[in-house]
């Protein structure tokens, strides 16, 4: 019974090919749309959680908030208490620096290129490891002697000395006011897609890594530390532990010590793009109960058109209910095609988006799976009222009617 409620939609559906192609665009928008914009978010959030590991997912920041009203010059760190802080959570601190920064201009001969150099300890490659391609990274004697050494990303490199291979080179910059003159000791790589590099980086400054000693000198004061967890460490259980260590050092309520982690920001960037996907994917939405009245509204004509095909059917012994259960196939045949078309449709959007970008697309089959059953659902919902009134039609009026 069902192959031949099956056969007989697919005849009625190729029998008017434009008239039910249009009947099922509503259909194709919508469920194309939802597709797309559920795979677009969950696209962006895998790319979100990508450069957030690029920046360390065990990684936070600490300071005394520079939202109090007392705030003193010894609520400052030094690089005293930075070590004191490495001493006494050594088991569960993989690394701590000052979170110093140089943004500036290096200059070879006629080359100027803008740089965002991070300062950094000996150790960091142990917790955010490096693709050195070319020399080495900056190791402990860099650190202690405050050399002026650098590391640079290889796209800086190219620009600033026209290749990447420029270990021993040398260009000057200006760090903390003084000009003066630095050396390469190392080339990295990094393979970043060009919206995860447009999301870490604004694109007009190259990036590199300098001696956190140079940037931030012994005797300076810093109002944050930068720390990474070791692996295992709950970063959440962590924190109040930290937090109540340096409000006793500073003197400070443990509600005036501010952390600010990646794993934090993480959840709030990712709740906000699953709220805006499924915000702006209900509005596509939308257009699936169009394209749900323009089903109905078609399978209203179909009905008066093949009234007297009823009267036979019923004449020849179809019960109503078969009558019904034809009507009904008929129209979630015709929604569930136009949600095939829709997943074709949004499935080659997004996968065109990704490939221009060169990003890595998300296109969840439980989405399209749901997107199938619930194109189908929209055709029967739509199409009851039509079929019930096929199924209800007298036969002699039907067999009269021409």
């Amino acid at each position: 019974m069902l192959r031949e409620n099956m056969s007989m939609a697919l005849h009625a559906i190729r029998s008017n090919k434009m008239r039910s192609f249009l009947t099922m665009l509503g259909i194709i928008i919508g469920i194309g749309a939802v597709i797309a914009i559920v795979s677009v978010g969950d696209s962006m959030r895998n790319v979100f959680t990508d450069a957030y590991k690029d920046v360390g997912i065990n990684r936070a920041l600490i300071l005394v908030s520079w939202e109090v009203t007392d705030f003193r010059s010894s609520d400052y760190f030094d690089r005293d208490e930075m070590e004191r802080v490495k001493e006494v959570f050594h088991d569960k601190i993989a690394y701590v620096d000052t979170n110093s920064s140089a943004d500036t201009e290096a200059i070879n001969r006629l080359k100027k290129v803008k740089f965002e150099f991070q300062g950094v300890d000996y150790n960091y490659t142990d917790v955010q490891p490096q693709n050195i391609i070319y020399g080495r990274f900056i190791n402990e004697a860099d650190v202690k002697k405050a050399a002026n050494h650098v590391v640079l990303e290889d796209k800086g490199a190219v620009q600033l000395f026209g290749t990447a291979d420029c270990v021993g080179r040398t260009f000057r910059m200006t760090v903390n006011k003084n000009t003066q003159e630095f050396t390469v000791v190392g080339v990295y790589h990094k393979d970043l897609s060009p919206l995860a590099a447009m999301l870490l980086n604004n694109g007009q400054k190259q990036a590199g890594f300098i001696p956190d000693t140079v940037v931030s000198p012994k005797g300076d004061r810093f109002q944050l530390l930068n720390f990474y967890v070791r692996d295992g460490v709950n970063m959440k259980e962590f924190q109040p532990e930290i937090v109540k260590y340096i409000a006793k050092t500073k003197g400070r309520k443990e509600s005036d010590i501010r952390v600010m982690s990646v794993v934090d920001q993480m959840g709030d960037v990712d709740s906000k793009l699953s709220a805006m996907s499924a915000a702006v994917g209900g509005i596509a939405a939308i257009s699936l109960l169009v394209g749900g009245i323009g089903i109905m509204n078609i399978m209203m004509v179909s009905v008066t058109e093949r009234t007297r095909e009823i009267g036979i059917r019923k004449a020849l012994g179809a019960r109503t209910r078969d009558i019904m259960i034809q009507f009904l196939t008929e129209s979630a045949l015709m929604s569930a095609c136009g949600g095939v078309i829709g997943i074709i449709l949004g499935v080659a959007i997004v996968m065109i988006g990704g490939a221009v970008l060169k990003t890595t697309v998300i296109v969840r089959p439980s989405v399209v799976v749901m997107a199938v059953g619930f194109s189908g659902l929209v055709g029967i919902f739509f199409g009851i009222y039509p079929a019930s009134k096929a199924a209800k039609a007298d036969p002699i009026e039907a067999l009269r009617y021409e």
